[in-house]
C-alpha cells in the first residue's frame, strides 16, 4: 500500500443495547503510547476497528446494500434525475468502469478496506510489544480477532478487485499489508493472496478455539428478550454478544468461503460442516418471521446469522436507499417463482412489498417497527443489522462442495433452507450444471441485499441477468473492478 488512513480511537460500536463503553479521550488527545498502555485501551483499539467497518463506505452500506448488489443486477435501477449522488448507480449497473463517479465509489471502499487493515496491524503490532498486559487468554482473544478481520477484509478486496481463483490464479492481485507502515506493499498473485487469508484465519481459529465464549455449550444466541439467552450476560460488556465481532464461527464461516473460493472443497466442507453440527445458531421460526406484531417481527432472521455488522444509525438512509433501490414485479415474481413456490416462501411474502403506483417491488428485508420510541429491546426484536455470515450460507456451501460425490445429500441440503422458509417442494437436479443453477437462485432469494452474490457469479464465472432478462456475459470487463491509481502506480499491475 501507498498510504494508510489511521485513526487511533474511533467512536465505540454499540454491542450491547443496555450497556456503555468506557469513557475515553477525544481522537486528536491519544497518542500510540497512551493508547496501547492499558488493556482497555487495546479493547477500544478493536472497538474501533468495527467503527470502521461499519461506515457507509465499507460495511454500514456500500458493501453490504450497494455496489455489490448493484453489480449483480439485483436491483432495477429506474430514473437517477434528483437523487443524492450516493445513490446515483447509472454507471455502476451497465459496469462503465470507467465513470468518475464510479471511480469515486470503488477507490472509496479500497481506502475504507486498508483503513481497517492497517488499525488491525497497528494493533497486531502493539499487542506483541505489550503482551505481558494480558492474561493468556485475553491475548488470545484480541489477537484472533485482530488476525479473523484482517483475513476478512482482504478477502473482499480480493473478490473484487482481482480476478478470481479459478479464472487466473497466478494474476496479480492485491497487496497483502501485515505491518503498519506506509510504504508500498507489492502486490501478491490471487494465490499467494488466498494462502495468506487462510494462514491468518487458521490462526485466529486456534487462538479463539480455547478462548471465545460463543463455542461454549453455556452461551445462547437469541432475542434479548428470551431469558434462556446468554450472550449478553457475561460481567465485561466487551465479552458481549459475540456475534457482533469476529467470533470463532464468524472465523470458520470465513474459512469455508475462502476454501470454497480457492476450489478447496474438502476443506471448504469441514469448516461449513463444523458450524452446522454445532448448532449454535437456530433456525427462525415461522411465528418469529412473520409475526404480526411489528415489534416482534424478526425479518432478517436475527438467531441465524453468526457474524453481522451493528448498524443502529443507518435506518434512515436505508428506508432512502430501499424507495430507490427497487426490484420490478416481473423480475422479482421470476426470482421467487410466482406463480409457484412463491406462495409458500415466506421469504416471498414478507420480503417484497408492491408498489402498485410503478410496478415494483420495495424491500422489507431491513424495515423496522417505525413505532419504535425507546430501546431495541422493547420495541423491535432485534438490533439494526447488516449481517455478514449467515447460517443458510453453510449450507449452500456444504451442498456445492457435496455435490460431486453425493448429489441427494447436496440437494437436500439445499432443501433444509427452503423448507425453513416455509417451501415444502423438494429442491431437485438432475446435472451438476442444473444443480449449480438452481443453487445460485436459491442464494440469491436468501441474501438478496447482504452483498454476496456478486461474488458467487464471479466465482462460478456465470453471466449475469439483469431486469428484463438481459444477459451480461461473465468476464473480466464485469468482475474485476480498476484498481486504484496510485496502487498500479506503486503496486505494479
Amino acid at each position: 500500500m501507498k498510504k494508510y488512513w489511521i485513526a487511533l480511537v474511533a467512536t465505540s460500536i454499540l454491542l450491547g443495547s443496555c450497556n456503555k463503553w468506557l469513557d475515553i479521550q477525544p481522537e486528536a488527545q491519544v497518542s500510540e503510547d497512551q493508547l496501547f498502555s492499558t488493556e482497555e485501551g487495546f479493547e477500544e483499539s478493536l472497538n474501533g476497528i468495527y467503527t470502521r467497518c461499519i461506515q457507509t463506505d465499507i460495511y454500514g452500506e456500500e458493501l453490504t446494500f450497494g455496489l455489490p448488489e448493484v453489480l449483480a443486477q439485483n436491483y432495477t435501477l429506474y430514473s437517477f434525475n434528483g437523487l443524492a449522488p450516493e445513490l446515483d448507480y447509472s454507471e455502476d449497473v451497465i459496469y462503465n468502469f470507467t465513470n468518475s463517479r464510479f471511480i469515486a465509489r470503488k477507490d472509496k471502499i479500497w481506502q475504507g478496506l486498508y483503513n481497517a487493515i492497517g488499525n488491525c496491524n497497528l494493533l497486531l503490532k502493539n499487542l506483541e510489544l505489550k503482551k505481558t498486559l494480558f492474561t493468556p487468554s485475553r491475548y488470545a482473544l484480541l489477537k484472533g480477532e485482530a488476525l479473523g478481520l484482517r483475513g476478512y477484509l482482504h478477502f473482499d478486496a480480493l473478490r473484487l478487485f482481482a480476478p478470481s481463483y479459478t479464472s487466473n490464479p497466478v494474476a496479480k492481485a492485491i497487496p497483502y499489508v501485515v505491518t503498519f507502515t506506509d510504504a508500498p506493499t507489492p502486490l501478491s498473485t490471487v494465490s499467494e493472496t488466498l494462502d495468506k487469508i487462510v494462514t491468518d484465519l487458521k490462526e485466529a481459529k486456534a487462538l479463539l478455539a480455547p478462548v471465545d465464549s460463543i463455542a461454549k455449550a453455556s452461551y445462547v444466541v437469541g432475542y434479548e428478550s428470551d431469558p434462556t439467552v446468554t450472550e449478553n450476560s457475561a460481567p465485561f460488556l466487551f465479552l458481549q454478544n459475540r456475534r457482533n465481532r469476529m467470533n470463532y464461527y464468524a472465523v470458520c464461516g470465513s474459512l469455508a468461503r475462502v476454501y470454497l473460493y480457492k476450489d478447496d472443497k474438502i476443506n471448504a466442507a469441514l469448516n461449513a460442516q463444523e458450524i452446522i453440527d454445532a448448532k449454535k445458531f437456530p433456525w427462525t421460526t415461522k411465528a418469529d418471521f412473520i409475526n404480526s406484531n411489528a415489534a416482534l417481527k424478526d425479518r432478517i432472521n436475527y438467531k441465524e446469522v453468526m457474524f453481522g455488522w451493528p448498524i443502529p444509525k443507518q435506518e434512515e438512509n436505508l428506508v432512502k436507499r430501499f424507495k430507490v433501490f427497487t426490484f420490478s414485479k416481473t423480475d422479482g415474481d421470476i426470482l421467487y417463482e410466482y406463480p409457484g413456490i412463491a406462495a409458500e416462501d415466506n421469504r416471498y411474502k414478507e420480503w417484497l412489498l408492491l408498489n402498485s403506483t410503478n410496478s415494483t417491488y420495495e424491500l422489507q428485508k431491513y424495515v423496522r417497527n417505525q413505532n419504535a420510541k425507546t430501546d431495541d429491546a422493547t420495541t423491535n426484536r432485534h438490533p439494526l443489522t447488516a449481517p455478514a455470515i449467515r447460517l443458510s450460507e453453510m449450507y449452500y456451501i456444504l451442498a456445492e462442495c457435496t455435490y460431486d460425490t453425493d448429489p441427494t445429500k447436496a440437494n437436500a441440503l439445499v432443501d433444509s433452507v427452503r423448507y425453513h422458509r416455509g417451501i415444502g417442494i423438494p429442491f431437485t437436479a438432475s446435472s451438476k450444471a442444473e444443480f449449480l443453477d438452481g443453487l445460485v437462485r436459491e442464494a440469491r432469494k436468501e441474501l438478496y441485499a447482504e452483498g454476496q452474490i456478486f461474488y458467487m457469479y464471479k466465482r462460478l464465472n456465470k453471466s449475469i441477468i439483469g431486469p428484463a432478462g438481459r444477459i451480461y456475459p461473465a468476464g473480466y470487463n464485469i468482475f474485476v473492478l480498476p484498481l486504484p491509481n496510485d496502487e498500479i502506480e506503486y503496486g505494479g499491475r
